[in-house]
């Protein structure tokens, strides 16, 4: 039997070992193989004008010979040729190429004619420009189909799989990249392009047509579009979210491209397309934060962050690694969390930029109520700031477990500030929430009760500075409806609603995480900042664009045959319709435009003591009567049946039904 080379396998073994390669290995075979190319481009040209093979008579024509392609090598790294991904170098990388050879074949000439040009023909220049551009742009191309291919054996029959048609959002730089490596991935077939610039419209991008919005309903029918892949940066989300709801009423799956930084470099292609998130619809455009404010408690510093393995806690520490700080200790009573995050921030650190040595990691796994574990962490560790994020936040899981919810809540403060007095931290950042504001359930009510025992430490006049930061719900933390409702749309429904009027605040993790660290900076002591949340948002329509954008639609009495059910399951124990952020009504703004400082009550300190006191007895004699008597009297406003906010529709059951009694 005959045997033929396997072309193929060695195409595919020289495509495997040219990817692996180290970045800098990648550019050093490509300077040595245009190196080459331009020694023999320019040979070439002076032996084609002699009409003989060319050999210098003198070492200085040997110079000026290995000159040019040296001149062009160091043109090249300086217009950032070889920073560019050769798979996807596209037509900027050709126009590079075709004005950097020109650029280095005029210094070329200027050297040559300056030495006295010693037998270098003045039309051997340009025939060397001319062949070392065409040569160089030939080998990039050849190297991007040889690196492209797959080395997979094509049948000789192979059957032509239907492509799905999708328009591509947005015809700039982005749309162009997007509309390549939809090409690449063969199994979609972009039949548009739709962008709001005028100039564009008619015009041709890539071989596209670009549209108007609006005709993008006519589109749809005429080419069977049931996807769009959104091309804007991250950076014009007001354009996006605009977009985004002028599409929610079409029958279509909504993408879009992650960070053009990793797409247009070639780390990620159109299979890392991300399908609409809640922060899509629901995020802001980003306020600048204040590098002084970011780094003023931070920077330097030996902080602790308690909860560290929390939605809140986590994004706390991974912004304070960024501002490079002495130390960071990770208090989390959850093993699996905190081994987490240690890991994830101990990666991190050996990445980061800064002068050695990197930031110390230590996670230490253990409760905020130990009170003899806080004082040993904050003395052996020399700690400085602590943001205190440990908590209890679940309304209906605290609702039912009080007791539970209370002392870690209430009295893990109380630990925390009182040992941060006794040792002499600088300063404490207790983040809070909105449902601390005139509470119907007793998570509410404890973190009320939390601020008014740090309110209570700073007006005792200590040097250690106090400081509460308010806000609402954040996007996709643990146990969060965005969470929830992906999940019930991705394994078909239903979605479930608590009411059809329940509104929330919003705000990424990120940002809150930015902002506390900053609200924190500002403190004087014993100050409630609150920060600017944005717009109320119906959880309902939350829901309805979740559904829209995922290409479904909602089965309702209008629409019988829409693929996902949205069931009304009414308010559970202790929940509002709206949340508030602020107690009273005096508010004055602060030196960030997001962050506002709020004038809020406070209980004297000898009262508070006695009512905490008796607090505590209650708990332990489990006495769930006298600790709603101790809340009633202490926190202001708390309604654990509901009635005391104007917008709340009717609870359905009492906050302290007989459920929330059992003795957990």
């Amino acid at each position: 039997m005959i045997t033929t080379p396997d072309y193929g396998g060695v195409r595919a073994l020289w495509r495997t070992w040219l990817l692996e390669l180290p970045r800098f290995q990648k550019r050093l075979v490509l300077v040595i193989m245009d190196f080459v190319l331009l020694t023999v481009a320019l040979w070439g040209s002076i032996s084609v004008r002699y009409g003989e093979l060319y050999v210098p008579e003198h070492p200085a024509g040997w110079a000026l010979l290995l000159a040019g392609p040296v001149i062009t090598l160091a043109t090249f790294w300086w217009f950032g040729l070889y920073r560019l991904v050769t798979r996807y170098m596209g037509y900027r990388g050709t126009t590079q190429i075709f004005v950097s050879v020109g650029l280095s074949v005029l210094v070329w000439s200027l050297v040559v004619f300056m030495s006295g040009q010693l037998g270098v023909p003045r039309s051997s220049v340009l025939l060397y420009g001319v062949t070392a551009a065409i040569l160089i742009t030939a080998s990039r191309q050849a190297a991007g189909l040889i690196l492209k291919s797959a080395g997979i054996r094509i049948p000789i029959f192979p059957r032509e799989q239907p492509k799905k048609p999708v328009l591509i959002y947005g015809a700039g730089q982005m749309g162009v990249q997007l509309l390549e490596a939809v090409r690449r991935a063969g199994d979609r077939e972009a039949v548009g392009f739709l962008d709001a610039s005028p100039s564009l419209w008619g015009q041709y991008v890539g071989g596209v047509k670009v549209f108007p919005p609006k005709k993008f309903e006519r589109l749809m029918a005429r080419a069977g579009v049931r996807e769009v892949l959104l091309a804007l940066p991250g950076s014009q989300r007001r354009e996006r979210r605009q977009i985004l709801n002028e599409l929610e009423e079409f029958p279509v799956e909504v993408k879009i491209l992650p960070a053009y930084e990793d797409f247009a470099s070639g780390r990620v292609g159109v299979n890392d397309l991300r399908p609409v998130e809640a922060g899509d619809l629901l995020g802001r455009d980003a306020v600048q934060p204040s590098t002084d404010l970011l780094e003023r408690n931070t920077k330097g510093k030996s902080i602790l962050v308690t909860g560290a393995g929390g939605s809140i806690g986590s994004e706390l520490v991974r912004q304070i690694l960024k501002q490079v700080p002495c130390r960071i200790v990770l208090l989390d009573v959850s093993e699996i969390a905190l081994y987490e995050i240690e890991m994830e921030i101990t990666e991190a650190a050996e990445t980061l930029r800064c002068e050695p040595p990197k930031p110390e990691i230590k996670a230490v796994l253990g409760s905020v109520l130990d009170q003899a574990l806080v004082a040993e962490v904050i003395r052996q560790n020399g700690i400085e700031t602590i943001y205190h994020a440990a908590a209890y936040k679940h309304v209906p899981i605290v609702e039912h477990n009080p007791i539970v919810g209370l002392s870690n809540n209430v009295f893990g403060a109380s630990v925390i500030a009182e040992s941060a007095r006794q040792l002499g931290v600088e300063r404490v950042v207790f983040v809070s929430t909105d449902k601390a504001v005139r509470p119907t359930n007793v998570m509410g009510a404890s973190k009320r009760l939390a601020e008014l025992v740090l309110q209570a430490e700073a007006a005792e006049g200590s040097g250690t500075v106090f400081t509460m930061v308010r806000f609402g719900n954040v996007l996709d933390s643990s146990g969060s409806v965005v969470r929830r409702f992906r999940k019930q749309i991705k394994s078909g429904g239903p979605v479930t609603v608590t009411h059809p009027d329940v509104v929330r605040y919003f705000m990424s993790i990120p940002e809150a995480a930015e902002l506390v660290i900053q609200a924190g900076a500002m403190a004087k002591g014993g100050e409630v900042f609150v920060l600017h949340m944005g717009e109320p948002v119906k959880i309902d329509d939350l829901a309805r664009h979740m559904i829209h954008l995922s290409g479904l639609e909602v089965r309702d009495e209008k629409n019988p045959g829409g693929e996902i059910a949205i069931t009304y399951t009414g308010l559970r124990p202790g929940e509002k319709l709206c949340e508030e952020l602020l107690i009273g009504a005096h508010t004055t703004a602060t030196e960030h435009p997001r962050i506002l400082k709020s004038d809020e009550p406070c209980v004297e300190a000898e009262k508070l003591k006695r009512e905490l006191d008796v607090l505590k007895a209650a708990m332990t004699a489990r006495d769930v009567e006298a600790i709603q008597a101790v809340l009633m009297r202490t926190v202001e406003g708390y309604r654990p049946d509901g009635d005391g906010v104007s917008a709340r529709a009717t609870a359905t059951r009492s906050t302290w039904s007989p459920a929330s009694r059992m003795l957990h």
